[in-house]
């Protein structure tokens, strides 16, 4: 029988025989004693029993139960514990596997090696194979365990909410927590008072993202054309007066302007009421608040455009100005057929960002407005409330955690979308590809 046959079959029974079995020594020892340990964490620490909590969410909840003539207090299962020790026990096995499989690629490779009349690399030559060809994923290793860990258990954690019926009032340790399916994202659309409030901020949240995006965009690349004259003195200025509101820190920015709109007390009603009109209401009717909302942002969303165009501007060579005058050719017709093809060029990956930036625009709502002013046909929502500050209000503030997570993935899925066709549309992916 061929040593790479023996090898392989000795890795599969348990992980380093094989190397032992073809005689390097180190390399055995390291995988035998990975081994061990993965025995050791299964058997004693018990990762089956925190496997089987994650499929049960728990079996005994916390109560009273009556021990002889007196109740007593009984510490049960806590389902949201038994889920996140689940999952880091399933990713532990994930990694224990990756080691398991390299560890028969392993001596499947130096048996192969052997019955080829080829000598193996002794453990000091694999350490410096390992140290001229893979470093790279050498160094990846400690990235990757992080990241695994403190960033993707989080998010396949606020995923499977989705799936449980974990909203008040059932709500562990008092109760235990059931998976339920797709059954929160057929009452989302099924249920009038939850399929109201749905498509009603859905389609306030599209719109919202289409306006902010088209107004900040447009607006910064005329302010940047106009800076950019050769007739405008004082550019420097012009630059640094516009740059201001991005410099201040946005959450200050947007509680300055709550109070400048306030209905009652605020600097921009008492300005129009000296001049002989009336106060608007900016926060307390819903159109009015909508409009408020979109002009702050351009107060705001101005400047980053501008900043981002400026730059593109001073790319773009005069000769094809110079030439373009020659033709005969107007101001628009320059902007429109030289400036804005070249600017949108530049920057359509950024304002495919900034569209799915302002979906998820969560300061600008909820510091301008709250996501008032309220609607009484919504559930737990108001008229300028987005998807992502709905979200806020059902998981922080009605303990509505299972709807919250169904409603953070439909957002996902919107961006991840939205961005991926937009983008493979644009002109400068397409040439990358070609390129490519």
């Amino acid at each position: 029988m061929q040593r790479k046959t023996i090898s392989t079959a000795l890795s599969v029974l348990f992980m380093g025989l094989g190397q032992l079995y073809n005689r390097q020594w180190m390399k055995g020892i390291l995988f035998l004693a990975a081994g061990l340990t993965a025995i050791y964490v299964f058997s004693v620490i018990g990762l089956p029993s925190y496997l089987k909590g994650l499929i049960t969410l728990g079996e005994q909840p916390s109560g009273m139960v009556k021990v002889g003539k007196i109740m007593k207090m009984v510490e049960g299962d806590h389902s949201i514990f038994l889920m996140i020790k689940g999952l880091m026990a399933a990713l532990s096995l994930l990694l224990v596997t990756a080691i398991y499989a390299l560890n028969i690629r392993d001596a499947y490779k130096v048996g192969k090696e052997r019955d080829a009349g080829i000598a193996p690399n002794n453990f000091r030559q694999s350490l410096r194979l390992v140290n001229q060809k893979n470093f790279a994923y050498l160094v990846l290793v400690l990235p990757v365990v992080t990241v695994l860990f403190l960033t993707i258990l989080p998010l396949i954690f606020s995923i499977l909410l989705a799936f449980t019926n974990y909203a008040d009032p059932i709500l562990p340790p008092a109760n235990l927590i059931d998976w339920v399916g797709f059954s929160n994202f057929i009452k989302l659309v099924s249920l009038k008072v939850w399929s109201n409030t749905f498509f009603g901020v859905l389609l306030w949240t599209i719109i919202w993202a289409i306006l902010a995006t088209v107004t900040t965009y447009i607006g910064g690349i005329l302010i940047a054309v106009l800076i950019q004259q050769p007739r405008i003195r004082f550019k420097v200025f012009w630059r640094t007066a516009m740059i201001i509101p991005f410099a201040i820190p946005s959450m200050i920015s947007l509680l300055v302007m709550r109070n400048m709109f306030n209905n009652k007390f605020g600097p921009v009603n008492d300005i129009l009421r000296w001049i002989g009109f009336d106060g608007i209401p900016w926060l307390t009717d819903p159109i009015w608040a909508r409009v408020t909302l979109v002009l702050v942002n351009m107060w705001i969303g101005i400047p980053v455009t501008m900043i981002l165009a400026i730059g593109v501007l001073t790319t773009i060579p005069r000769e094809l100005y110079e030439a373009a005058e020659v033709d005969g050719a107007n101001s628009f017709q320059k902007f429109s057929s030289i400036t804005m093809p070249m600017v949108l060029f530049s920057t359509a990956p950024i304002l495919i960002m900034q569209f799915a930036g302002n979906i998820n625009n969560f300061n600008v709502v909820y510091l301008m407005t709250d996501g008032n002013p309220v609607n009484s046909n919504y559930q737990y929502a108001g008229h300028t409330d987005l998807l992502v500050t709905w979200l806020y209000k059902l998981a922080l503030n009605q303990s509505q955690y299972s709807f919250a997570s169904v409603i953070g993935i439909i957002i996902f899925l919107i961006i991840a979308s939205l961005s991926i066709m937009s983008y493979r549309r644009t002109r400068s992916y397409k040439e990358e590809d070609m390129i490519g």
